[in-house]
């Protein structure tokens, strides 16, 4: 079975907790250590401002630039604290007890008593200034011994902590970034950053009662804070009547995937209160989605509370978040989903704030756009929109009982709605003997909440094919996969009927789909693991690529690099017929660079007699809750080169202020 769909019994999920698990998945061999990082707080910032961002990780030793991906971004490091061993904690000690012995008798160790010191001080002045120093270093010794993460064995791989500071500049592109740190072994995973356009504001502990609610001032504003074991974070804003405030948290969306808890990520909850404590408003989740959102209408003027905690009272250092909370639109559904190339659709929109209620949406090429909108110069949430290549229609109601059947002739894609709760939309097609049927809906990985059910009878009633859920490999953010797809060889000619359902009877208007009825129509995806990869000059470093087959694909696949790449040289492949995934290496140019590289590769086959090339997207192999494991997507291939290892090591960091290079994107 593919790695990638492994389940295990409770019982060994209760042999794997008594161990922390490493997030960086296929990166290398368990005996290599590898540059990692687990957060940064906060994940993001406001254009045109500078901040300090504070980093957690392993291995990070040597610390020589900072790679945000995309451009309007710097950072330079500010200091590295890496925990202290047995070993060191008790050499401390010993110098704070002697630096301690030396001041209380004046500096000179062989003279005693308060009065020998004083009379020492007064006859040397220098030896004043000596002890001044030395209680510098007994400060700065205790501060040594105060980290708790000294004592702390439970995270190691949240063992060091990193402080860099960042700057954006005021037109830096908003979004989704990836944050890396190049450190002397090499560079490291990503973690998600965002640039934003709204205020931000950072949470001041203790504000875990309401009476301790931190005053967070005007909206809009981003929130960011860090939920601790036990913790909750309130926040008080003023709000007044007839305001639609919109509350969106991040935090599943910032670490997709946690090694070593369960469920896998933070989960939040968020509610509103008014100023006497009645809760007005609450969500765990948004629909699907783990990371909760409110919509709520003010009814009166005055002080509210927003509430943020975990749905079971846990908490680490890692449990960060971000909240949006002001009047910004919100989409909560689009319809239709998609379009055929080169066809433009009216788009219905719905949702909250929102400047217009449709759009003219239209492309030439087949893939995914992003919809949004803007509204008094705030950007709303994306929604993806299809663009496919066959022709398309949309249902027609009433279609929900057998003989209301739509008739249709395949291939095409319908774009419908499940109207009602308990609704059915129905459709009928004829097809002869010998030929393969598909039917696939996708919904659920175009944010509609449809969890589909997909069912191929006869004209007799018997059913030949029928699905719930089925997985695509190629979402690895997706733990829930709720669409539906069915294969079906016809074994005589006549009519058939392909029934669609929501499988927990649920239905509205956000319920849409678009329904593919065709012949198979074999295509790939490709993965190219990790997002990261470190290399000496003219060495080799390896990358995994895994191949997600559609409708059957089995075909060979061939890979090459994108553009000159710099001097790199890629070996490796073909991905065979009877393989998931192959091991390619990519050789680096002689000289060392300061910045990673952005290297692409791309992957082509032979399907119908046509050569199909398709992009390898960038992912990391990350484990969710000891068990499962998931290809998550990454914005770049980040490369490394570095120096050759025969050169003088870098000296090991405690407590460094040494500035790092600046770096405003992830390559060149």
């Amino acid at each position: 079975m593919h790695r990638y769909l492994t389940r295990v019994t409770f019982c060994m999920v209760l042999v794997l907790a008594g161990s922390a698990v490493e997030v960086r998945g296929a990166r290398a061999g368990r005996n290599q250590r590898l540059p990692g990082i687990c957060y940064a707080y906060p994940a993001g910032g406001q254009q045109g401002t500078s901040f300090d961002v504070q980093i957690a990780g392993r291995y990070l030793d040597g610390i020589s630039g900072v790679a945000v991906s995309g451009r309007g971004v710097s950072a330079t490091l500010v200091k590295h604290v890496k925990p202290l061993n047995g070993k060191e904690i008790n050499l401390l000690r010993d110098k704070l007890k002697e630096l301690q012995e030396k001041v209380k008798t004046g500096g000179d160790g062989n003279r005693g008593g308060a009065a020998d010191a004083n009379d020492a001080a007064a006859e040397d002045v220098g030896e004043e200034i000596d002890i001044e120093a030395m209680k510098d270093e007994m400060a700065e010794i205790r501060k040594k011994l105060a980290n708790p993460k000294n004592r702390n064995r439970e995270n190691p791989q949240m063992g060091e902590d990193v402080t860099i500071r960042v700057t954006i500049s005021p037109n830096a592109e908003a979004g989704r970034r990836e944050l890396r740190l190049k450190a002397a072994l090499g560079l490291s995973n990503p973690v998600v950053f965002h640039v934003g356009q709204m205020r931000e504001y950072n949470e001041q502990e203790p504000n875990n009662r309401m009476a301790d609610a931190n005053a967070v001032g005007e909206l809009p504003v981003i929130i960011n804070g860090q939920i601790r074991p036990g913790d909750v974070d309130r926040f008080r804003l003023k709000l007044s009547k007839g305001d639609s405030p919109v509350m969106a948290v991040s935090a599943r969306a910032l670490i997709p995937y946690l090694a070593d808890a369960v469920p896998g990520w933070f989960q939040a909850t968020l509610a509103l209160y008014d100023a006497n404590g009645n809760e007005l408003a609450y969500a765990d989740d948004y629909r699907f989605n783990p990371d909760p959102v409110l919509f709520y209408e003010i009814g009166a003027d005055g002080e509210y509370i927003l509430e943020i905690k975990d749905a079971i009272y846990r908490g680490r250092e890692d449990f960060v978040y971000r909240i949006a909370v002001g009047e910004s639109p919100f989409i909560t559904s689009i319809f239709p989903l998609g379009v055929s190339a080169g066809d433009k659709a009216t788009v219905k929109l719905q949702g909250w704030n929102l400047p217009v209620d449709e759009l003219e949406i239209g492309a030439k090429d087949v893939g995914f756009l992003p919809v949004s909108v803007v509204n008094n110069g705030l950007v709303s949430n994306t929604l993806a929109f299809a663009v496919d290549a066959l022709a398309e229609e949309k249902e027609r109601e009433p279609n929900n009982k057998h003989a209301f059947a739509q008739a249709v002739k395949a291939p095409l894609i319908v774009n419908g709605r499940i109207e009602t709760p308990g609704d059915s939309d129905i459709f009928c097609f004829d097809a002869r003997a010998g030929e393969r049927i598909v039917a696939e809906v996708r919904a659920r990985r175009l944010n509609s909440p449809l969890d589909s059910a997909l069912k191929l009878i006869d004209e007799g009633g018997a059913v030949i094919a029928a699905n719930d859920d089925c997985e695509d490999k190629a979402c690895g953010l997706t733990t829930h996969h709720a669409d539906s797809m069915l294969t079906a060889k016809i074994a005589k000619d006549g009519r058939y009927y392909l029934y669609l359902t929501d499988a927990q009877g649920k239905g509205g208007d956000a319920y849409a789909y678009r329904l593919r009825i065709s012949p198979p129509m074999p295509d790939f995806e490709l993965r190219a693991v990790p997002s990261s990869l470190s290399v000496r000059t003219g060495a080799t470093g390896a990358i995994t690529v895994y191949a997600i087959r559609k409708d059957g694909f089995e075909g060979e696949i061939g890979f090459s690099l994108v553009g000159a790449a710099e001097g790199f040289v890629l070996k490796g492949g073909p991905l065979k017929a009877d393989q998931e995934s192959v091991q390619l290496t990519l050789k680096a140019p002689s000289q060392p660079s300061r910045r990673p590289f952005k290297i692409r590769l791309r992957g082509s086959a032979q399907i119908d007699g046509r050569r199909v090339s398709r992009e390898v997207v960038p992912a990391d192999d990350m484990m969710q809750a000891f068990i499962y494991r998931h290809l998550v997507p990454a914005q770049d291939l980040a490369v490394a080169v570095l120096p050759r290892a025969n050169r003088k090591p870098a000296a090991k960091q405690q407590n460094s202020s040494k500035k790092a290079g600046a770096t405003n994107n992830a390559g060149k």
